[in-house]
């Protein structure tokens, strides 16, 4: 298991032991976090899984597709350099220790 911080935009934060291999996303809404939307289902079809990856990690992250940097451009929040859509982001051991960004909106 890998632990994952997801911070709300109000400042709290919650800690997640996820499986690795899922993807974030689907760690976070099996785990019931609010603020993942993911109306596609992982499906890379949308942006309701938005998140923004702490700048410390982003670098560590595989680089963004073209589909999800496409799919970026049309997020209900802010797009920001270290934006990722969080169906894209595998949970692996070297993500231990990841924090992440919920934007303020997902619709």
């Amino acid at each position: 298991m890998t632990t994952i911080t997801f911070i709300q935009p109000d400042g709290r934060s919650r800690s997640l032991a996820l499986a690795d291999g899922t993807s974030l996303m689907q760690g976070a809404t099996g785990a019931g976090l609010d603020g993942i939307v993911a109306e596609c289902g992982g499906n890379a079809m949308c942006a309701t899984c938005h998140v923004y990856v702490d700048e410390a990690w982003a670098g560590r992250l595989p680089p963004r597709s073209d589909e999800e940097d496409a799919l970026l451009d049309g997020a209900a929040a802010e797009r920001l350099p270290t934006s990722r859509l969080s169906c894209q982001i595998t949970v692996t051991p070297d993500l231990d220790g990841l924090v992440v960004r919920l934007p303020d909106r997902q619709i």
